[in-house]
């Protein structure tokens, strides 16, 4: 990959850095990205600013993952990691307007939405898988040993474009890593039989904490009741990219698809139906060591994944001893033909008609 200069040549005006990325070190698809300033974080927002295709161009080359390290002055100007969310779509999500709970948004920052187990927000890692490591003394990465894999808010239609996840406090090595695999890749290898099986398939996706998830529906816990900016919602499960083209599957597992109705449209429904055993496979194979990725957090990381396209799990780390504060933006406005011109199912309109009965 050659490098691409932050501000455009032959216009008189010097360059105001350069971006390069190399294959990601450990995975089969992933940028790691350098900028010519250093381990700058200003300048760099600035560079992608001053030509805003640059770093989504790197996405859509490098598969839809990028890192970039060593943007610490993000932790004190939290208003840069919008600055950098920006060139990537049309809207940027505010926090404060699409009932997340007010502790999760960034105080002074509400595009940012804060994932820690630190005051105010105080969220617990997940557990550890059972058993905790893979026969040879890996980290589980393939479900179902690995519970919790999932892309950001699926369960919203139009579901988002990409996200933005930063290391404001990372917690040690070798805990609290976040895995990433790649739908892309998943499904260019399928076989042609299960490619046109799954062709025209739809996924029914619900909220955690709905009761629709696979272990509230096996522990008989009563489904909540939804207004309409929560039911649950279709989507594809095999989704064209709209910037690219490439065919990817696009399906999360058991905590955030839905269990009663689903988990896939027009199939058996329930933990134990037909549906549930496609999803097993499924999930299986896109989570295979091949198409995954490991990321070992250090403080001022950056990764920058496309929700259409690829999957993501976090991992436990020993909350009681140690604290972790990561800040995640969420990119909106270009979700393909699939979605054109559909309101967004948690508009206001719709709050509006929940809060009132309307």
């Amino acid at each position: 990959m050659s490098s691409q200069s932050a501000a455009g040549a032959g216009n008189g005006t010097p360059p105001a850095g350069v971006f390069d990325a190399q294959p990601l070190p450990g995975a089969n698809f992933g940028g790691l990205v350098t900028f010519s300033g250093g381990a700058d974080a200003r300048a760099a927002v600035a560079a992608a600013e001053a030509t805003p295709d640059i770093l989504p161009r790197l996405l859509y080359d490098w598969n839809g993952f990028l890192f970039l390290r060593g943007m610490h002055a993000i932790a004190d100007d939290a208003a840069l990691l919008v600055r950098l969310s920006r060139p990537f779509g049309k809207e940027v999500e505010n926090y404060r307007e699409t009932l997340t709970d007010a502790t999760r948004a960034h105080r002074t920052t509400p595009e940012i939405l804060v994932v820690s187990n630190m005051p105010p927000v105080k969220r617990l890692p997940p557990a550890r898988p059972n058993p905790p490591l893979t026969a040879d003394g890996k980290l589980p990465t393939r479900f179902p040993q690995r519970r919790g894999w999932h892309t950001d808010q699926s369960y919203r239609r139009p579901p988002p474009d990409l996200s933005l996840f930063f290391a404001a406090v990372a917690a040690p090595k070798d805990q609290g890593q976040t895995l990433y695999a790649n739908g892309i890749l998943a499904y260019e290898a399928l076989s042609p039989e299960m490619k046109e099986r799954v062709e025209n398939l739809q996924g029914i996706h619900a909220k955690p904490g709905s009761g629709r998830s696979e272990n509230a529906v096996l522990a008989g816990e009563p489904a909540a009741t939804l207004g309409p900016e929560a039911q649950p919602q279709r989507q594809p499960v095999v989704r064209v990219h709209p910037v690219t083209g490439q065919r990817a599957l696009f399906m999360c597992e058991s905590g955030q698809m839905d269990w009663i109705d689903g988990p896939f449209v027009g199939m058996e429904p329930g933990p134990h139906g037909d549906g549930a055993k496609l999803l097993y496979e499924l999930m299986s194979h896109y989570t295979r060591p091949e198409f995954t990725y490991t990321h070992e957090w250090e403080q001022g990381d950056l990764v920058i994944y496309d929700n259409r396209s690829l999957i993501h799990a976090a991992t436990w780390f020993d909350a009681d001893k140690h604290d972790r504060a990561m800040w995640r933006t969420t990119v909106w406005g270009n979700p393909g033909e699939e979605y054109a011109g559909e309101d967004k199912s948690w508009t206001p309109k719709n709050r509006a008609e929940a809060l009132t009965g309307g």
